[in-house]
C-alpha cells in the first residue's frame, strides 16, 4: 500500500481541527479551571443515575477496576502535561458528571470535546490502551454519551449561543463558522436554533455549495467540508491497520461486507472535519444506494504501535476507520468506470453519533451532492473509498499537506477527483 502524504510527521488532528486548544498549557488551564469547579461544588451535586452505573460495574468487575485505577495511575509517554490533573476512579466520575449539563463553548483556549479532554491522560496510557478496547467499558461510554447527546439536544445548552468572548454568537466566533453562509435567523435571541446539536448541524444557505459539473458523472465531488488527511493506493483485504504505519484494512474497514473484495487494490481518501465547520455529508457522485447501517465500534480507543511505544492520537485517524463507530454506505455509481463507492463516516471521541438520513436505503437513487446524513456533537473523520482503476487524478486540493496549519478545507460538493477514461 502507498500513502500520499507531504510528511511523514504526525498531525495532532483533534487540536488541530479545534477540537482542543492548539497549545498545552491552555488544555491543562481548561482542566484545573474544570477540577476547581467540580471541587467547589463538593457533595452538593449527586452523580447522575449512568455514572452509578458505571461505578457499580467498576466495583464488581475485577479487570474493569484494574483497567480504570492503573490507566490513572500510570505516566502517558506521548502527552507532555506539566502535572497530574487526575488522582482517583472517585474523581474521575465527578468530572465527568459535571459534563453532563455542559454545552461546548467557543475561543482558541476553550474545549469543544470536554469528556475526550478529561480523559486524554488516560488514552496514553497502557491501561488506557486496553480499557478503551474493552466492550465492557464501552458499552458504560456508550451510555453516557447518550445522557450527554439528551441535554445537547434540549434548550438547556442554549446557554452557550450568546455573545460574549466565548460564546458562539460573538464576533470572533461568527467569523470563524462563517455564521453568514448558514440558515439562521440573526433576530432571534439563539438564531432560530432549538439546541446546541442544532446549531451544530446547521445547514448551508441555498447555494452556498453548489454541486461542482453536477450533470458530469466523470467528476466525484467531496462527500464533506474537511481537510485532507492521507490518500493511500494499492489497499489490501486484510492489513495491520494498528501498527505505526497503520495501513487501511478493507474487510475491517467495512465491517466484513461481502462489497469490500471489489476495492482490494483501489484507492482511500481520508479528511477531517474542523469544529467549527459543515458537519454533514453528501454523495460523491450519482448512483444508488446499495448498503447503508452503522457499525458500532470504540470511542476513546488510540492506535499502539508495536512494542512499548505507543502512538499519540495525533496519529490515530487510520487507526479509528477501523475500530471506531462509523456509519458505512454504500453507492453504485451512474459511472460504470467509477462502480461501486464506499463512504465511511467516522466518530471521534464524543462523536458517536452518525446519523444516516431517512431516505438513504438500498435501491434508493441519489444525486450527486444529496444529503446522506450528518454528525452530531462533537469530532470527526471521513473515508471514501475507490475501486483500482476508478479515478484518473486527484484534484490538487485533495492532496494532504499535513505539516501546513494554513492548508484550505475541501468545501463540501466540490472537484475531489476525476474518473478514468471510458473504454
Amino acid at each position: 500500500m502507498t500513502v500520499v502524504t507531504s510528511s511523514s510527521e504526525p498531525i495532532d488532528v483533534r487540536r488541530r481541527a479545534g477540537w482542543l486548544p492548539q497549545n498545552q498549557d491552555d488544555l491543562e488551564s481548561w482542566l484545573d479551571g474544570h477540577r476547581q469547579r467540580v471541587d467547589a461544588r463538593g457533595e452538593q451535586r449527586v452523580l447522575d443515575p449512568v455514572l452509578i452505573e458505571f461505578q457499580e460495574l467498576i466495583d464488581t468487575d475485577p479487570i474493569v477496576r484494574m483497567h480504570l485505577n492503573e490507566m490513572i495511575a500510570q505516566v502517558p509517554k506521548a502527552k507532555q502535561y506539566r502535572k497530574r490533573h487526575l488522582d482517583s476512579v472517585a474523581e474521575l466520575l465527578r468530572l465527568i458528571n459535571e459534563v453532563l449539563t455542559m454545552a461546548p463553548e467557543f475561543g482558541d483556549q476553550n474545549v469543544t470535546l470536554p469528556l475526550g479532554a478529561i480523559l486524554d491522560w488516560t488514552m496514553g496510557t497502557s491501561a488506557g490502551f486496553a480499557a478503551y478496547r474493552d466492550t465492557r467499558i464501552n458499552d458504560v461510554i456508550r451510555n453516557i454519551l447518550a445522557v450527554w447527546s439528551r441535554f445537547l439536544c434540549s434548550s438547556d445548552s442554549l446557554y452557550v449561543l450568546n455573545d460574549s468572548p466565548s460564546g458562539w454568537k460573538c464576533e470572533a466566533a461568527q467569523r470563524a463558522v462563517g455564521i453568514e453562509q448558514f440558515q439562521y435567523d440573526p433576530q432571534d435571541e439563539y438564531w432560530g436554533f432549538a439546541s446546541w446539536n442544532d446549531f451544530f448541524t446547521r445547514r448551508f444557505k441555498d447555494g452556498a455549495r453548489p454541486v461542482h459539473s453536477a450533470d458530469d458523472d466523470d467528476v466525484i465531488v467531496s462527500a464533506c467540508e474537511s481537510t485532507p488527511y492521507a490518500i493511500a493506493t494499492d489497499v489490501r483485504l486484510q492489513d495491520s491497520f494498528w501498527i505505526k504505519s497503520q495501513p487501511y484494512s478493507l474487510r475491517d474497514m467495512l465491517a466484513n461486507n461481502d462489497a469490500c473484495e471489489q476495492f482490494v487494490g483501489g484507492t482511500v481518501y481520508q479528511a477531517f472535519l474542523s469544529a467549527t465547520n459543515y458537519h454533514r455529508w453528501h454523495s460523491p457522485v450519482a448512483g444508488t444506494i446499495v448498503g447503508a447501517f452503522i457499525q458500532p465500534g470504540t470511542y476513546y480507543s488510540e492506535a499502539e504501535s508495536e512494542g512499548a511505544d505507543a502512538v499519540d492520537p495525533v496519529d490515530s485517524q487510520g487507526y479509528l476507520a477501523h475500530v471506531a463507530t462509523r456509519a458505512i454506505i454504500l453507492i453504485e455509481a451512474d459511472n460504470p468506470v467509477i462502480g461501486l463507492v464506499g463512504f465511511v463516516a467516522i466518530g471521534m471521541s464524543e462523536v458517536s453519533s452518525c446519523l444516516i438520513g431517512p431516505d438513504i436505503t438500498d435501491g434508493h437513487h441519489i444525486s450527486k451532492g444529496e444529503e446522506l446524513g450528518y454528525f452530531q456533537f462533537g469530532g470527526s473523520t471521513h473515508c471514501l473509498i475507490l475501486r483500482p482503476g476508478a479515478v484518473a487524478d486527484f484534484h490538487l486540493s485533495a492532496i494532504p499537506q499535513p505539516q501546513d496549519p494554513t492548508a484550505p478545507l475541501v468545501e463540501v460538493r466540490s472537484r475531489l477527483a476525476v474518473a478514468a477514461p471510458r473504454l
